[in-house]
């Protein structure tokens, strides 16, 4: 499981779509689509209720608490990489 990835599972479940979340993440839909079923089959289990009718897709009781984990990890590190750039422009 890559960060990148797990950054990728934030924005949609903070988006509550896949086509919003591309358009912020700067990258495709499928691409977007793609990684996440990779995410779900790697973890084996469905994190997301996706709705075709409205075109919006929610977290799973799996997903939500997934979500915890996820935002664990990925705000340290955010948080390191603020930091560090702030350092170098203080050099």
């Amino acid at each position: 499981m890559e960060l990148r990835v797990l950054r990728y599972f934030l924005a949609v479940a903070q988006e509550e779509s896949i086509s919003r979340a591309a358009d912020k993440l700067h990258i495709t839909q499928p691409t977007l689509s793609r990684q996440l079923m990779d995410l779900e089959i790697e973890l084996d289990t469905r994190l997301f209720d996706r709705s075709r009718q409205s075109r919006s897709i929610t977290l799973t009781k799996e997903g939500w608490r997934f979500l915890q984990r996820a935002k664990e990890i990925v705000e340290p590190v955010s948080y390191t990489h603020l930091r560090a750039h702030e350092t170098s422009l203080h050099l």
